[in-house]
């Protein structure tokens, strides 16, 4: 067994010496295509094993093993032709079938992705290193997850693309207060690269105990995105989770005709953390209902969402602190989302949970489609004692939100906990931005002698440091 970890970082010390490669966000894009298509055979070979009548839709020469996994083939010159001229445009434009869904997949990877190297001998190095993972191999299949994800993070840390990385305790809390259950369809309208997915599966996996199991599995995951990196990160990240025909769309949620999504387009669980503080683009907003137009996106994705889900179906979902308060179709947004779904919990969350990503409030709101709400249980999350925020070093942890979910069985009023009624919150204008009124703040008493003796020291100090500098004019 190789040491995958190891082999990442190799890898990436190679592009470094790479001049066709500038920045963190194209050697991850280089090195997700490389991993997909050195995965995807991968898999091809395990499968042709198991039915010898199967054929990839990867043509022959462009599969990883005729070109790739010979540490002494194609290098120099003649590398970066093949890619260039070969293998990214043959993908591009793949002849697929009306059903081949991983035709589909694979076409639209390589739509949206570049080849950045421009030295054949480094890009034969990196190859040279990928190789030595066998992602058929069982332990290093489980390690290799652990290092994706590390990728993905690595991703999330480059303002540039525009992306952030939703923490995973906070995906896995989500996924275990929602608790999806084998064979209800789940949904994530706006995946990026499929970490509450991930999440879900792994949560799945322990209700698997046949073949049909895994068959039900693979057809009840389902994603949406639109950016050509996260959507290649995507599948290739349900590809490691042993989903082998990914059910992710490359395409944006919100172009979709509102009235168009009918019953048997309907999923039971959505989980979801939708892009916010963003403008949607011209005239998205007119796939929705005038009452509900909008260029805030995650406002739109919440309408969408209410129309995605079955009667019965369940939510948990991250919102800012935006999406709870304001006027004109920001309240006509609330308005129905309580009046058609219960919203049983909102989850209100430290400012820094996505630091340093986004720093804006965040929430957790969970609902269920199909009865009007009642009331409102919130509970304020707090940061661990003795630290004052979040970080990329310090991350929430899940075991953080243990206390919510011992309280989320037997819930009772405390200094973390309150109960809104939806009277209230009509008298509120459906304003859901409400503050723990159970909070025990700290009372500040003022030394005003120590204030004026501190300020007094300040002052001769400042006076020192203005005559030292004035002898030296």
């Amino acid at each position: 067994m190789s040491n995958i970890g190891g082999v990442i970082k190799s890898i990436r010390d190679i592009f470094r010496k790479d001049p066709g490669l500038s920045g963190d966000a194209q050697r991850i894009e280089q090195l997700g295509w490389m991993i997909f298509l050195k995965l995807f055979d991968d898999k091809d070979k395990e499968k042709e094993i198991l039915n010898p009548k199967y054929k990839s839709p990867i043509p022959n020469k462009l599969q990883w093993r005729n070109w790739a996994e010979d540490d002494e083939g194609m290098t120099g010159d003649a590398l970066i032709t093949f890619v260039n001229n070969e293998l990214f445009p043959q993908l591009k434009n793949l002849t697929i079938g009306l059903d081949d869904k991983l035709g589909v997949i694979i076409r639209n990877i390589f739509d949206g992705t570049n080849n950045y190297m421009k030295s054949g001998t480094t890009f034969r190095q990196a190859i040279n290193k990928l190789n030595e993972i066998d992602f058929n191999s069982s332990k290093e299949h489980h390690i290799f997850n652990a290092i994706y994800e590390d990728i993905l993070q690595g991703l999330a840390t480059k303002k540039d693309t525009g992306e952030f990385y939703t923490p995973r305790a906070v995906t896995q809390f989500i996924v275990d207060m929602v608790n999806p259950k084998l064979g209800e369809k789940i949904s994530d309208p706006a995946c990026g690269t499929a970490g509450f997915l991930v999440c879900a599966i792994e949560h799945l996996r322990k209700q698997v105990k046949n073949i049909d199991n895994r068959k039900t599995l693979q057809e009840t995951i389902t994603g949406t995105e639109l950016k050509p990196l996260p959507f290649m990160l995507s599948v290739v990240n349900l590809i490691t989770h042993d989903i082998e025909v990914p059910q992710i769309v490359n395409t944006d949620a919100l172009s979709r005709e509102y009235t168009s999504i009918k019953q048997a387009d309907r999923v039971d669980i959505i989980i979801a953390n939708p892009p916010f503080g963003g403008v949607v683009g011209d005239g998205m907003e007119t796939n929705f209902p005038l009452n509900y137009r909008t260029k805030e996106s995650a406002d739109l994705f919440l309408i969408l969402f209410i129309q995605m889900l079955k009667d019965g179906g369940r939510a948990g979902i991250v919102l800012p602190d935006g999406s709870l308060t304001g006027d004109g179709v920001k309240q006509r947004v609330r308005q129905k989302l309580l009046e058609d779904c219960n919203v049983h919990t909102i989850v209100r969350l430290p400012q820094s949970v996505f630091a340093p990503y986004a720093t804006v409030n965040t929430n957790l709101i969970f609902f269920e489609k199909g009865k009007q709400t009642k009331e409102i249980w919130y509970y304020e999350h707090t940061l661990p004692e003795g630290q004052k925020a979040y970080s990329k070093t310090k991350p929430i942890r899940i075991e953080e939100f243990e206390p919510v979910k011992q309280w989320w069985k037997n819930r009772k009023a405390s200094e973390s906990a309150w109960k809104v009624s939806m009277q209230t919150i009509i008298d509120r204008n459906f304003d859901l931005d409400i503050k723990n009124p159970n909070k025990v703040v700290e009372e500040v008493v003022y030394d005003r002698k120590a204030i004026i003796n501190k300020i007094e020291s300040n002052q001769s100090q400042i006076s020192k440091i203005l005559e030292e500098l004035k002898s030296l004019a």
